[in-house]
């Protein structure tokens, strides 16, 4: 038997007035996902506990079979075990953004997305000037960074509220800067920042081209080293991963999952839809399972941007899905699973943690009466599993 899973990060949403009281989903072609439906199992799974905010590495971990309340300590160490940093006892991640402020205010939480290539000369200079033996920035990708502390007492740096930047776009950063009895390292280094970025080459070009700079960094995400089971011992299966962003290969790297590197593929709108699907089917000649993450829907939901958002969802059904369904035959020995990790709505800009529709579709899968995949028909069938764990059991071993 083969397992495909395709996540399209936040692709659930709420009703927009703009688009008639639909949401993105309800309005996008979606031949694929919608015959699934009709050939398949629809409901929701809650993939994020009550008591854990929500994002993607919760809502990833969960799908993948990882009960979060056992396993997370933060989003840093899952995007540190991808770059290949074993992290030390005494060492605490954080997660390291390139962001644009104006007049105090978050404008970007990405500096307009800017390359790897800009951002890795950011990284290089913060290393450079800063230079203090317990503190290493590493360069990620666009604008996803980390930092590195070595610290006497990692709990306490555990223990400091931080807040995500894309939580906060438009509002006034010094309501949401780190808190907590050791905030003042992180507080310095923020404040460092911008005196080093502000003239540098990178941002000067980019305010000529009037691209947001990247003025100034923002941390959040810390953690501590993460250990996970093997997926192929908690599931029995072998397995592969391909994503565009750190912190869901760094699950999959922590889990014993093969991470696939597609070219082209960006973690935005421009992403290359189809090489992930024709990869992953490549990747399934060797194993029997992929999960493949899609970052382009939720990207647009931070960004309020509906339109964007429908683009996105269009091409993961035409060229992820559909190329996927198209390459088996009815009765061969393959399931697919299709869920967000998490909604991102257009309107808040932000995620929740609200159950997500599923569609399980294939070999020996019970057919509900489902006639399309959105967030209505989903909640109709309501929930039908508690967390990602039990619906990853069920996906793999059920059926059999």
């Amino acid at each position: 038997m083969k397992y495909i899973v395709i996540v399209p990060d936040g692709m659930f949403d709420q009703p927009l007035e703009e688009l008639g009281n639909k949401t993105p989903l309800e309005v996008a072609h979606t031949t694929n996902m919608d015959y699934m439906a009709q050939n398949g199992s629809v409901g929701l799974v809650r993939t994020i506990p009550k008591n854990m905010r929500p994002g993607s590495d919760v809502g990833n971990l969960s799908l993948l079979g990882y009960n979060p309340q056992d396993y997370f300590t933060g989003r840093a160490p899952l995007e540190a075990a991808n770059l290949g940093i074993d992290l030390a006892k005494d060492e605490v991640a954080f997660r390291c953004n390139f962001v644009t402020i104006l007049d105090d205010k978050m404008k970007d939480y990405s500096a307009g997305h800017i390359s790897s290539k800009e951002a890795s000369d950011l990284i290089d200079a913060l290393n450079d000037q800063i230079n203090e033996k317990n503190v290493r920035f590493v360069a990620g990708k666009s604008y996803r960074h980390l930092l590195i502390l070595k610290v006497r007492n990692p709990k306490e740096y555990l223990e400091i509220k931080c807040t995500p930047p894309h939580d906060i776009l438009g509002k006034d950063i010094t309501k949401y800067l780190p808190e907590g009895k050791s905030a003042k390292m992180l507080l310095k280094l923020m404040e460092r920042s911008k005196e080093i970025l502000v003239d540098h080459s990178v941002n000067t070009v980019r305010i000529d081209l009037r691209e947001n700079p990247a003025n100034m960094i923002w941390l959040w995400g810390q953690g501590c080293k993460i250990d996970l089971p093997l997926f192929k011992n908690k599931f029995g299966v072998e397995g592969a991963i391909i994503s565009a962003v750190d912190l869901v290969n760094g699950i999959g790297k922590l889990a014993g999952l093969e991470v696939i590197n597609v070219p082209g593929i960006t973690g935005y709108y421009d992403t290359n839809y189809l090489g992930k699907a024709e990869y992953a089917l490549q990747a399934l000649k060797n194993k029997d399972f992929v999960f493949i993450h899609i970052e382009g829907p939720d990207e647009a939901g931070h960004n309020g941007d509906f339109k964007a958002k429908i683009s996105c969802i269009e091409h993961i059904d035409r060229e992820i899905i559909g190329t996927i369904l198209n390459h088996f035959d009815k009765n061969d020995d393959v399931r697919l699973l299709v869920l967000p990790d998490h909604p991102t709505p257009i309107a808040l800009r932000t995620h929740t943690d609200d159950p997500v529709g599923f569609i399980m579709y294939g070999k020996r899968i019970p057919i509900d009466d489902a006639q399309e995949f959105n967030e209505n028909t989903a909640k109709e069938k309501g929930i039908k599993f508690e967390n990602g764990e039990k619906l990853m059991e069920e996906f793999i071993t059920r059926y059999i």
